[in-house]
């Protein structure tokens, strides 16, 4: 029906006169038009180049690209001068009397989007995913009369669709940027160690270095010493040779390291802290110097963790770009309604008040697992216009683009659209690419999707980007919900059967609540192991067939989760002489983890890949505790499960001591086990086990764990408190 609505007036304007002003592209599927390059230039001829391919595509007719030449009536110009009101990466599209048309660019891809947007609108073009997108075929091709003009409400658009690497004309379609194509060297954000890097001059010169708890602490997540004079020099002949080896690149970003309360105390540097009231006011003090030294480039800098707080009197100079970040915010309502969201709104308002050189950096991700639904596409549009309305011009959405994630392809579409002109409406632009990538599974999916977003906010929990399927096991995830849900992809895959690409598509989007289920049934106490495993089989499945790579930020295997979750929840011993033993803390776990220690030890169940998942956790500190185990039992070996998660400043212990007693007065030694360190990235679960040369028989059992305690200074938050968590403890 579609292509029928369509096809029918331009075929009977190709066989009629052609009204004032009316461009005739094809003619019974010949060319009727040229495509001219007013100059040569590489933007306008990427432009010319995707007219005559998507013409041809559609008509059969393939316009000839002529640079240089002279106009003529009916010919379509790339590179016109009517510029006036444009923005960077605007475009006007002007018909003349004649028929002529005239694509006019603001600068940057302009032209590109000009034509992007006149395939959109008058060839039926939508681009849904790499590769995937929709094209009206007709042999006649006639464009009305125009005159319009569309800017970019942002002029930077950058999100983290997976298919632009796979598809480059995709990227065109979104009207999205890369860091590479403005930043100098790619140094756009966390540029601290690529430009001082601690690797070469720690050793030497600690004292570039934060000054953190009591002493230097050089490493590749260090802050640098802002107020030393050193620093600033050497840094400002880094940025120059940078500049000069990247003609035509005006920015950069230098941006503290990607780690947390790791910047410098020392009394200088302290002093500023307290001056402006927060750690940014250094950190703008050293911008400023920078972009006085170099006025006619850009810097950019993070607003992010300690230095999200604006200070109270050092501006911005106007060529220092503030990237704010608003990292620790809940995602199930919009930033202004959420009580997570009031410091970055309250940060918003602040920084925006003291410049308009604002880049602001969004999330809409879940980082520990990606594969898992994350329904907060209402507050996309929402949060968008804010930004929008606080003078924000850049904007990064690091949205969950990898390939299986929740609805990757759809958010990529959305969130591209919406940081073009964030005034559209998510709902329609959501049903829009469902009907155009779904099919006619696309009413199943939307109603799954709305099923989602209903039953998170009716459930209170908040959704935020380190979240587990369990936390939400009895709100959106519940028993009822999920049989509705898998009931609702039951006939999606069923109206799609015998279409195998849709199909795919249909089980890709399914693979979240797959994860989920299997997240979530092997936190239960009594398990249909078969069931399971007949989930975990067609999860499997669809990893292997489809190529999903990864399962969260840490590049977790998805194969590798099938294999451990076999092990690990399926063949674990639920018989433990464990079960149920009382917890007696001798240097408790910090703050919450003491009261879910004491259920979560000795439950039979082991913890997922999120800390948050059933997990017990000491920072900074040693830990020690008793287990009663209610009467004396006879073992030889003790195994306590710890995890491994560098990214959240979750590292091994050092050591693991055990000992047994009958009357927790006497302890007889049971042995001790020295832990490596660990520098590995993926998330690991690593079972640490103390065992007697012979059995022993006993009723208490006393473990004391020697922590890290300070991360090191390889680790993101060198010279920080660190965690260790523990969550299983078993007897054989």
């Amino acid at each position: 029906m579609r292509l029928l609505r369509i096809f029918l007036p331009f075929l009977f304007v190709g066989f009629c006169t052609e009204a004032a002003g009316q461009t005739v592209v094809t003619r019974r599927g010949k060319p009727a038009a040229r495509i001219v390059v007013a100059a040569e230039n590489s933007t306008d001829r990427i432009a010319a180049l995707l007219l005559q391919r998507f013409v041809r595509e559609a008509s059969d007719a393939e316009l000839p690209v002529v640079p240089g030449a002279k106009i003529r009536k009916g010919d379509i110009l790339l590179g016109a001068s009517d510029t006036l009101g444009l923005s960077y990466d605007g475009f006007r599209l002007r018909s003349g009397s004649d028929g002529t048309l005239r694509i006019s660019s603001g600068g940057g891809n302009g032209s590109v989007y000009g034509v992007v947007s006149l395939l959109e609108r008058y060839l039926g073009m939508d681009y849904f995913a790499a590769h995937v997108y929709t094209l009206d075929r007709r042999p006649d091709i006639v464009l009305p009369r125009l005159d319009t003009a569309d800017n970019p409400a942002f002029r930077y658009r950058q999100s983290q669709a997976y298919g632009m690497a796979q598809d480059s004309v995709y990227r065109f379609f979104l009207r999205l940027r890369e860091p590479s194509d403005i930043f100098a060297g790619n140094l756009w954000v966390h540029t601290f160690d690529r430009l001082l890097p601690a690797e070469r001059y720690g050793a030497e010169h600690p004292e570039y270095y934060a000054f953190i708890h009591g002493q230097r602490r050089p490493g590749r997540a260090s802050q640098w010493c802002l107020s030393n004079p050193e620093v600033f020099e050497t840094v400002a002949a880094r940025i120059d040779s940078i500049f000069r080896a990247n003609p035509g690149r005006n920015m950069i970003s230098v941006s503290q390291n990607d780690s947390d309360r790791t910047y410098c105390r020392c009394d200088e540097c302290e002093r500023g802290n307290i001056e402006e009231g927060a750690p940014s006011g250094n950190y703008i003090r050293f911008l400023n110097k920078l972009a006085a030294r170099f006025p006619d480039k850009q810097f950019s800098t993070l607003a992010y963790l300690f230095t999200m707080k604006p200070p109270k009197h050092v501006r911005p100079l106007p060529n220092v770009n503030i990237m704010l970040c608003s990292i620790g915010c809940h995602r199930e309502v919009p930033l202004t309604d959420n009580a997570t969201g009031s410091e970055f709104v309250e940060a918003l308002e602040g920084w925006s008040a003291l410049t308009d050189n604002l880049f602001i950096w969004d999330y809409g991700i879940n980082f520990d697992n990606m594969v898992e639904p994350f329904p907060n596409f209402p507050v996309l549009g929402p949060n968008i216009r804010l930004f929008r309305r606080h003078g924000a011009r850049m904007h990064f959405s690091q949205i969950g683009g990898s390939y299986g994630g929740d609805f990757s392809e759809m958010r990529s579409y959305v969130v591209a659209k919406l940081m073009w002109d964030p005034a559209q409406d998510t709902d329609s632009l959501m049903l829009r690419f469902m009907n155009g990538y779904y099919g006619a599974a696309a009413p199943y999916l939307y109603q799954y999707e709305k099923l989602l977003e209903g039953a998170l906010l009716a459930s209170g929990t908040p959704l935020w980007i380190y979240d587990s399927p369990v936390s939400h096991k009895d709100g959106m995830f519940n028993a009822a919900c999920r049989q509705r849900y898998n009931e609702l992809f039951d006939r999606a895959e069923a109206v799609v059967a015998a279409d195998s690409a849709l199909l795919r598509r249909v089980r890709t989007a399914r693979l979240p609540l797959l994860y989920t289920e299997l997240e979530i049934l092997r936190t239960e106490r009594d398990k249909d192991t078969a069931a399971i495993l007949r989930k975990l089989e067609t999860f499997e499945r669809y990893i292997i067939e489809f190529g999903v790579e990864t399962l969260n930020e840490r590049n977790n295997s998805p194969q590798e989760y099938c294999r451990l979750y076999r092990q690990r929840y399926l063949s674990a011993d639920r018989n433990s002489k464990t079960l149920g033993a009382r917890i007696e803390w001798i240097v408790p776990p910090t703050g919450k983890y003491r009261a879910l220690g004491e259920e979560t030890l000795t439950d039979g169940l082991f913890g997922g890949a999120s800390f948050a998942d059933g997990w017990t956790g000491w920072e900074g500190r040693d830990g020690a505790f008793i287990l009663d185990l209610g009467s004396g039992q006879e073992f030889s070996a003790v195994t306590a499960d710890f995890l491994h998660q560098l990214g959240a400043w979750i590292l091994l212990p050092r050591a693991m001591t055990c000992a047994v007693s009958d009357d927790k007065c006497t302890w007889r030694p049971l042995g001790r086990v020295e832990l490596p360190e660990d520098r590995d990235v993926p998330v690991k679960f690593v079972p640490v086990t103390v065992a007697a040369e012979s059995p022993v028989r006993a009723r208490y059992l006393r473990i004391e764990v020697e922590g890290t305690n300070v991360c090191p200074p390889w680790h993101y938050g060198v010279g920080c408190p660190c965690w260790f968590f523990i969550d299983e403890i078993t007897i054989k």
